[in-house]
């Protein structure tokens, strides 16, 4: 046997609102798990591509010439440290008047190898400026070529995750109103799809948000402003809801939809004086404020 109730008067037990936070919680960690999958999946499916053949040569061509000056500099260094070294060797045995045959030939040696480093760098700076050109074109177009996948990539993971986040809010908010229409005990599972759906929409947002602005640099003041907003919203539904709903609430309890007050034989509230008994707008018949349904046609 069934008893149909109706759902503000339904009271969700301890365990179904702890069975609720749990189901919550679960589906955090899937969806969770979902938001980053996403990015992973993109990422790998859209990948920032390889240089072609030409460029990749071309690349390859300014590294080596890149390679080959850095030795050629490191060599020169080490060379003209050596001249100076045989140099002040040479001169110092000269000065004394030592036998300096020897060192005048290691010093003569230095000075050749330091000429050579010197024209071995000089060659590899004429090749570094030769490959440089077709290696900078090559270089602006792979990074055009990559910012461009890289962007691709950004703007499909975006839309996926602003999908998930809208077909699950759409899901909560089916959910809680086919459950609420059937006046049933599930009540608190669709609430906490709709919650894990605002909790996700709140994650998507401060991801993609923050990319824009620092929420912290207004510190307090936003924090209040939007705490404010929220709950001004949050009250206008509450509102709205209450409007649409304790009207019905309390004509089914023999109420005044107005002010509450139970209401006896008569067309007026006893409570607040307004009528309680007027005519149907479709069919004229008499029909008491706040029903759903008139008594005559049956029409909203």
């Amino acid at each position: 046997m069934s008893t149909t109730l109706d759902v503000e008067e339904l009271h969700s037990t301890k365990s179904e609102k702890l069975l609720a936070f749990v189901l919550v919680a679960f589906l955090l960690i899937g969806g969770v798990w979902s938001y980053q999958e996403i990015d992973d999946r993109v990422r790998s499916s859209i990948e920032l591509g390889a240089p072609t053949a030409a460029e990749a040569a071309a690349l390859e061509r300014r590294d080596q010439a890149r390679q080959r000056l850095f030795g050629a500099t490191q060599r020169q260094a080490r060379t003209r440290r050596e001249v100076e070294f045989r140099r002040e060797e040479f001169r110092a045995a000269v000065d004394a008047d030592r036998p300096a045959g020897a060192l005048e030939r290691r010093y003569r040696a230095a000075q050749e190898a330091f000429a050579k480093a010197q024209v071995e760098q000089r060659e590899a700076r004429r090749a570094l400026a030769a490959a440089r050109p077709a290696a900078d074109v090559a270089g602006r177009s792979v990074g055009s070529r990559m910012e461009e996948r890289r962007d691709r990539q950004e703007l499909v993971t975006f839309l996926l995750r602003l999908a998930l986040v809208l077909v699950s809010l759409l899901a909560g908010y089916v959910a809680l109103a086919r459950l609420r229409n059937r006046n049933s005990r599930y009540l608190p599972l669709g609430g906490a799809v709709l919650v894990f759906a605002t909790i996700l929409a709140f994650v998507l947002a401060g991801d993609y948000l923050t990319d824009y602005f620092n929420p912290l640099d207004s510190g307090l003041l936003l924090l209040s402003l939007m705490g404010v907003l929220a709950t001004l919203a949050a009250f206008w539904a509450l509102q709205r809801y209450l409007s649409q709903r304790l009207p019905l609430r309390r004509v089914r309890r023999g109420q005044c939809p107005f002010c509450a007050f139970p209401v006896r034989d008569g067309g007026r509230c006893e409570g607040c004086g307004r009528a309680v008994v007027a005519p149907c707008s479709r069919c004229g018949s008499p029909r008491r404020v706040g029903t759903a349904h008139c008594a005559s046609c049956g029409r909203t």
